[in-house]
């Protein structure tokens, strides 16, 4: 942000991202801050005051960006200058939609209540679509193994000698305990100019047949077939492979859950991705999410963990076996 600019930032009252971007950050550059109050979000409507108030920086988390791609964004005269993602890992096939539709490349970023921003894709710097970008000044960062040695991929961590400003305290009563290190939960690779890529938290990432699987890998798959409007995969219980990826999804408004979906969906997979990752089992619904708009998938792990054994499936869910003679 710069003097002059009109800032929109989408995030609910109740995080820490709402003070920083919504009031803090846009103050502290000497830009105008533009509330935008809605009881139900309406890309329409949204875009419709992006326009008139002429705003210049926008931020909103990927499930507003993957409302809006839905639109003809090429028909709205915007002033945008530079857009941010937050809140969680932004698709590629969003980024390439919002680029294609107004020659902008979304800066995509990391970072928690905790912590603010630990990683980003900040001015100065080449983007490289697909990664978080380079850490943040004032934040020395490492990704780090279970052993906690020091790994190309891992769990995204700080060192707390001297311990980062950004880096809070504690929580009510109780003070974070780190050590010489503050371990985030979340996991990612490195490449070797730094650049940062998001796997998946911690609790996220399962195996199927010892195969480690990352469900951002499989749901930006997904996200790439002309049906699928958003996506979430978990762990589904397998009686030799321990678990196989199962895929909760939404599809676009034009397209109807069917069976004739469900397999062109796993051929679409099928000839994209490794046997050991594919997805084995999908079912059409609507996904659990919190006041911000990330996926619950705990919500959806703790469903599966129930156990399935076939007799339970809904007239939604299909089982690759089910398309034995088709795939």
């Amino acid at each position: 942000m710069q003097p002059g600019d009109t800032h929109l930032n989408i995030s609910s009252p109740g995080w820490a991202k709402h003070a920083w971007s919504s009031f803090f950050a846009p103050w502290n550059a000497q830009s105008t801050v533009l509330v935008y109050g809605y009881d139900r979000f309406d890309g329409e409507k949204f875009m419709e005051t992006v326009v008139s108030s002429g705003v210049t920086t926008l931020c909103a988390p990927p499930t507003v960006w993957r409302m809006l791609i839905k639109l003809p964004l090429r028909n709205y005269p915007i002033k945008l200058r530079e857009v941010v993602s937050a809140g969680e890992p932004l698709n590629p096939s969003v980024i390439e939609a919002i680029e294609a539709a107004w020659g902008i490349t979304p800066r995509d970023g990391f970072g928690q209540t905790e912590t603010s921003a630990l990683i980003g894709n900040s001015p100065g710097q080449a983007i490289k679509p697909g990664f978080m970008g380079r850490p943040m000044p004032g934040y020395e960062i490492t990704l780090r193994d279970l052993q906690g040695d020091l790994s190309r991929e891992g769990e995204i961590t700080l060192s707390t000698y001297p311990r980062p400003v950004g880096l809070m305290k504690g929580y009510l009563d109780r003070p974070i305990e780190t050590g010489n290190f503050y371990r985030t939960g979340d996991m990612a690779e490195m490449d070797e100019e730094g650049y940062i890529r998001f796997i998946g938290r911690n609790d996220d990432i399962f195996k199927s047949a010892d195969y480690r699987i990352s469900p951002f890998e499989l749901e930006n798959l997904l996200l790439r077939h002309p049906a699928v409007s958003e996506a979430a995969i978990v762990p589904s219980p397998h009686p030799t492979r321990l678990s196989v990826p199962k895929a909760f999804l939404v599809l676009n408004p034009e397209f109807q859950a069917s069976r004739k979906i469900a397999l062109d969906i796993f051929r679409f997979c099928e000839s994209k991705v490794s046997s050991f990752k594919r997805i084995r089992r999908l079912e059409f619904s609507v996904l659990p999410k919190t006041i911000s708009g990330k996926i619950r998938r705990v919500e959806l792990r703790q469903l599966e963990s129930l156990g399935q054994d076939g007799s339970k499936r809904g007239t939604t869910e299909f089982w690759e076996e089910d398309f034995r003679d088709a795939l």
